[in-house]
């Protein structure tokens, strides 16, 4: 390549650069279609900037992204390439790269999002969901709109924010032009025919706008596609496990602590190389894995429901044997509302038929929480046929873990933590069908990834700003890459970590490492909370509180501020945070929210919680 970019170009030195990084880093397929696009943008240039074509000829179609996990930006890239197929000008963006001033003069708009915990936004929806449901947000009588919600059934909320942005809209005066789609899951089955809906609009829109621009405003809105993905969910690469250790410690015993029915922690850092693979990332990214459900739940099923493994079950086009599907295609761990409703009828199980019917009472919210599906076919025993079982259970769910490394140290390599999860019920010690799947891999076996981008988490792009990290346990695992990528580049920002865990003598993951980039000045600060160490529990939480002031000071100062790990952790880490801001402020708590709106809209307040 550098003999390439040594020939004579028009390029800038910095456009040349970002060529030969681009090429890199992507495989001959991805070559040939970019030069392809390329070639394309340069036959029709007087086309790409349109002096007199009008807002609504130039932007008929807009689709808005909010995503969590990737799923909604794939969704909606699919509906903007059928868009851009049909001839139909569109441009896709993600939520928070929306200028909302835009919205009183669209004309059609497309909003694909996904809910997180409870009916909430995803990180990057939040400012727009604030700003849509605020007083400043305009009427919208000449807007035409759908939505598309992606969620999980089994909340209570599902597809919560979806919803509150379909009546929104509406209530500011929007039109309608497809119901809101719910999907749970099993996305596309919801997603397929509301696309269909969207691409009939969009051609029924088009009719209402100036005809003689639609030609010229087709150029004028081609939306850069990013190189076609190698490998992906649906086609991921086999990456060798180079090393699967154990990195958390057996809990001392007569201590009194007790984890899960004295099931003890099992923590793994697990290595593996990606050479051959093309598979660029960037600490902050997502590793997804693609894993098989154990040999030995699938013969309980089997048994628990009478069915023969190798009997053929269809849906759609897709026939495979019984075994199969429940390997690697269907949900064995985690039970959904549609699966129980269903399976309540055909075993005619009173019990839990009124746990249907009565959520609030808390019995479905703890069926949910100590049963997998094993548990449910024992207690209510019936018989089912192969078809309905798997049409009945719901899609294998992608997994995802943040990657734990830097390329930039590491090389051709990503690196895991993973929690093993484990519990005890009903007399059985049930594992997590992924974490449970990674845990037995040997070293030299293969494992199916891809790679799930972050773009909102990232290190900062000028390396001299402050980052300000919280990551209890497994949380921990994108921030050793944050540490390894600010050593590897020299960054001159100083790097604080607070870390969180249990016990200091189990569960302090990393410690040589972390007591190492401390000697190193890799590291200029590290505090720490051991929950269960002491009388009075200590989280993460806490010591922001305790160090408030130095923490104000930090983030006054440019400081970007990151938490990673669970939603419960989360939420009690960003009213800790917004304690302290209201604390330094004079007291001030609308204006400590504002603040903390203001640092995630600049791109300073990074949250990945699942």
């Amino acid at each position: 390549m550098s003999a390439i970019l040594a020939l004579p170009t028009p390029l800038s030195s910095e456009q040349s650069a970002l060529l030969a990084q681009f090429a890199a880093g992507t495989d001959n397929a991805g070559l040939l279609w970019a030069s392809g696009y390329l070639a394309g943008i340069a036959r029709t240039p007087v086309q790409l900037t349109p002096i007199h074509a009008s807002p609504a000829a130039v932007r008929p179609v807009t689709v808005l992204f909010g995503s969590q996990t990737g799923n909604a930006r794939r969704s909606a890239e699919a509906l903007h390439a059928k868009l851009e197929a049909a001839g139909l000008p569109s441009r896709l963006l993600r939520i928070d790269a929306y200028a909302t001033r835009d919205l009183a003069s669209e004309r059609l708009l497309y909003i694909i999002i996904s809910t997180q915990g409870e009916g909430d936004p995803p990180d990057d929806a939040i400012g727009f969901t604030e700003f849509l449901s605020g007083k400043r947000a305009p009427k919208l009588p000449g807007l035409k709109f759908a939505v598309l919600g992606l969620g999980d059934i089994s909340y209570a909320d599902f597809c919560g924010i979806a919803r509150k942005i379909d009546a929104r809209l509406t209530e500011l005066g929007a039109q309608r032009v497809a119901d809101v789609g719910l999907a749970d899951l099993d996305i596309d089955t919801v997603a397929g025919p509301w696309h269909e809906t969207a691409l009939i609009q969009a051609r029924e829109v088009l009719k209402e706008t100036a005809p003689t621009a639609h030609a010229a405003a087709h150029m004028a809105t081609v939306t850069p596609l990013r190189p076609p993905a190698s490998w992906s969910h649906e086609r991921p690469f086999p990456a060798e496990v180079l090393a699967n250790q154990r990195i958390s410690g057996r809990e001392f015993k007569g201590t009194g602590f007790r984890r899960y029915g004295d099931v003890e922690k099992d923590v793994r850092h697990i290595e593996l190389s990606l050479d051959g693979a093309a598979l660029a990332y960037e600490p902050g990214d997502a590793l997804g894995i693609r894993h098989c459900n154990p040999e030995s739940l699938v013969a309980s099923v089997l048994q628990a429901t009478r069915l023969d493994g190798d009997a053929v079950a269809s849906i759609g086009d897709e026939t495979l044997p019984l075994s199969e599907w429940l390997a690697t295609r269907r949900e064995l761990t985690r039970l959904s509302r549609a699966f129980l409703s269903v399976h309540a009828q055909r075993a005619d199980a009173t019990e839990l038929q009124q746990m249907l019917d009565a959520p609030q009472t808390g019995g479905m919210a703890e069926l949910v929480a100590d049963h997998q599906l094993i548990d449910v076919l024992r207690r209510w025993p019936t018989d089912w046929d192969a078809d309905a079982l798997i049409t009945a259970l719901r899609p294998q769910a992608q997994r995802l873990y943040s990657i734990a490394s830097s390329r930039k140290r590491v090389g051709n390599e990503a690196h895991l933590t993973v929690d093993i999860l484990d519990y005890q019920a009903h007399g059985h010690v049930h594992l997590g069908a992924a974490s449970g799947y990674l845990a037995a891999l040997d070293e030299s076996e293969k494992l199916p990834v891809y790679i799930e981008p972050n773009e909102r988490f990232r290190v900062p792009a000028d390396a001299s700003r402050d980052i300000i990290m919280v990551g209890p346990g497994t949380g921990v695992a994108p921030f050793r890459g944050f540490v390894q990528e600010r050593a590897e580049t020299g960054a001159s920002g100083r790097n604080w970590l607070f870390f969180g865990a249990r016990h200091f003598n189990t569960d302090f993951l990393y410690q040589t490492e972390w007591q190492d980039a401390l000697q190193r000045k890799q590291l200029h600060r590290l505090d720490l909370a051991f929950s269960r160490d002491q009388p009075d529990k200590v989280y993460v939480q806490d010591r922001l509180r305790q160090h408030g002031g130095e923490l104000y000071e930090w983030l006054q100062n440019g400081a970007h501020f990151y938490v990673c790990g669970s939603i419960t952790m989360g939420k009690d880490v960003h009213a800790a945070l917004r304690e302290v801001i209201t604390t330094h402020n004079g007291g001030d708590i609308d204006a400590a929210g504002e603040y903390l709106s203001r640092l995630q809209a600049e791109g300073r307040y990074g949250r990945d919680v699942y």
